[in-house]
């Protein structure tokens, strides 16, 4: 009798069964929605990066090409040519042969760059690891074939 009810109200009320496809349906559009906004989010922030990723490169390579302008200024400017044409121009002449005298001061050292007085005073430790330690596999293998394991 409850089971004839049951499906004596649904036959009465064909509007819910209308309603529950209906809501499946919105379900169903609301959630490829979201997955395709979610996509779309995605999507622009990697096109978002990138472009930044493209902006910086150029500017690297602007850098790289600005530096090299300089390193070419640079070169121009401390050329042979131009150094000798700057001294004359501050009065500046060559030695001619005789006119420079070289005096001997005994006891003068003549000064090194700091970077090797700090190489010579730098000592590398010795390494106290055991023989088993720094031996390689081919080693020990042909130790062991010749001793026949007898270590």
């Amino acid at each position: 009798m409850q089971a004839t009810r049951i499906i004596h109200a649904y036959k009465q009320a064909p509007w819910r069964i209308q309603r529950q496809w209906v809501g499946a349906f919105l379900l169903f559009v609301i959630g490829t929605a979201m997955i395709a906004a979610l996509y779309l989010d995605v999507t622009a922030r990697a096109a978002v990066a990138g472009r930044e990723i493209q902006e910086l490169r150029f500017d690297i390579i602007a850098i790289q090409r600005e530096n090299a302008d300089l390193e070419t200024r640079l070169a121009k400017l401390t050329s042979t040519a131009e150094m000798e044409r700057r001294a004359r121009s501050l009065g500046y002449r060559p030695v001619l042969p005789g006119e420079l005298d070289f005096v001997a001061v005994p006891g003068f050292v003549a000064p090194e760059p700091d970077i090797l007085l700090v190489a010579e005073d730098v000592t590398v430790p010795e390494t106290s690891l055991p023989y088993e330690y720094s031996q390689s596999l081919l080693e020990w293998l042909d130790e062991q074939i010749r001793f026949g394991g007898a270590q």
